[in-house]
């Protein structure tokens, strides 16, 4: 089963090169073990632009979706036979990244 493993960051900024090098030693290890699927770092909110179009005319907000004090910061999607599994390498990519992570298994 494939498992979306978000990465939130709550205000602290971008990564450390301490924080950078653990996350690629543990990006290494998923490769190595065979749980990864993909993964990538996303910017600040602040750019974002939000798109409506559920009437059929697009309507179109700067800004995020949601303001918040957190946001997504980044991302794993990684392969896991069940959930106790992804869970504890979520674990290790929480210590990894020193952020929080939320474990959203796929439809």
């Amino acid at each position: 089963m494939q498992y979306l493993v978000s990465v939130i960051d709550d205000g602290t900024g971008p990564s450390t090169p301490t924080e950078d090098a653990a996350i690629d030693a543990f990006n290494d290890r998923l490769r190595a073990d065979g749980y990864w699927v993909f993964a990538g770092g996303l910017g600040s909110p602040d750019p974002a632009t939000t798109i409506d179009n559920r009437s059929g005319q697009p309507v179109y907000t700067d800004g995020p979706f949601v303001e918040s004090k957190e946001y997504l910061a980044g991302f794993w999607i990684l392969e896991a036979p069940d959930l106790d599994v992804v869970l504890k390498l979520a674990a290790e990519g929480s210590q990894a990244c020193n952020r929080k992570i939320e474990v959203r298994p796929f439809l």
